[in-house]
């Protein structure tokens, strides 16, 4: 009995200094990392942080940490971050954010979060790269808003990120639930009628191949870009408005995507009013999408409905033979 309690003392003992061992060297590899971003030129710091969870859990605490990239114009700040993972192995990492409101700027611009439950479980693989091999991002009731308005609100959000047998290619899906815009969109100008609250749908599954794994770099240096997508649904439902696309595109060096793609649309003028109304489109490019979805959809469609596939090539989107204008740039700032 005396042996078992002595072997129990010493692997009570190893476990200890290994745990606060694996502490140590995750603040530290935190600190460093703060540390090379302020070199590069970024905003990275914190108020302080404190490591808990003895004896089976590491949770590293940030107090009111702050990040922005003067690059991209991108910044973010909130009260605190919480990572967790077990103490056994580091690379099964939690980030769980606070139900206060978090900020998220980009340019002139700033979005205030406040999410319920966001966290987000990374599984890393071992090795200093830390590559990404699964992501899930979920998140109990959120809303988003800027000094203007509520942008949405939502019941529930979900997505993964899961790395196939190729390292640069992963399986994304996203999933929303509950998904409320705000009182911008919601009034209808063009029927005098009041859109339903909440969204029937909002989904998107596809697979994305990108020109590198995602690990520590696309933090530290820049972000994987995509280089092939094979987009499997995305799909809108709010009341009369739906949309659903699907198709395949693979992306240059510069972000211009070359493919097909097919579009499904249902009462897409009312939809262009409420693009309009929100400012996500200017009177003028409003007018301009306008001529060009009557057109097809009186090729491809009838009246309010529109079916066609675009093709995508050259930095331009084509109907058959006919340029409708410039493609988007798909690059991950």
């Amino acid at each position: 009995m005396i042996r078992v309690l002595k072997i129990l003392v010493v692997l009570g003992l190893l476990w200890s200094a290994w745990w606060y061992g694996a502490g140590y060297m995750m603040r530290r590899s935190i600190a460093n990392w703060f540390d090379a971003q302020q070199e590069h030129g970024w905003q990275a710091d914190y108020a302080a942080m404190s490591t808990s969870g003895y004896p089976l859990h590491l949770i590293t605490a940030l107090d009111n940490p702050a990040l922005a990239d003067p690059a991209t114009g991108i910044a973010w700040q909130a009260d605190w971050l919480h990572l967790q993972s077990p103490a056994i192995w580091p690379g099964w990492l939690s980030l769980q954010f606070p139900a206060s409101p978090q900020r998220l700027s980009w340019l002139d611009r700033t979005a205030v979060i406040a999410a319920q439950d966001m966290h987000a479980d990374l599984h890393l693989a071992p090795g200093l790269g830390l590559e990404l091999e699964r992501m899930a991002l979920q998140s109990g009731p959120l809303s988003v808003r800027r000094e203007d308005g509520t942008l949405f609100t939502a019941q529930t959000i979900a997505m993964t990120m899961v790395q196939t047998d190729r390292p640069e290619v992963y399986d994304i899906d996203l999933d929303a639930a509950g998904v409320i815009a705000g009182p911008l969109l919601r009034d209808d100008p063009v029927s005098n009628s009041t859109l339903p609250e909440t969204f029937g749908s909002l989904a998107v599954t596809m697979r994305v191949g990108f020109d590198r794994p995602w690990d520590r770099r696309a933090l530290e240096e820049r972000r994987p870009q995509p280089a092939a997508i094979d987009l499997s649904l995305a799909q809108i439902e709010w009341g009369p408005l739906q949309v659903k696309a699907a198709g395949n595109v693979t992306v240059d060096e510069q972000g211009f995507p070359d493919g097909q793609v097919t579009l499904k649309a249902v009462n897409w003028r009312d939809m262009l009013v409420l693009a309009r109304e929100s400012g996500a489109l200017s009177p003028r490019s409003a007018a301009a999408s306008e001529q060009v979805l009557s057109m097809l959809s009186g090729i491809g469609g009838k009246g309010d409905a529109l079916d066609a596939t675009l093709a995508l090539r050259n930095g331009k989107v084509y109907f058959g033979l006919l340029p409708l204008g410039p493609a988007p740039r798909l690059i991950l700032r």
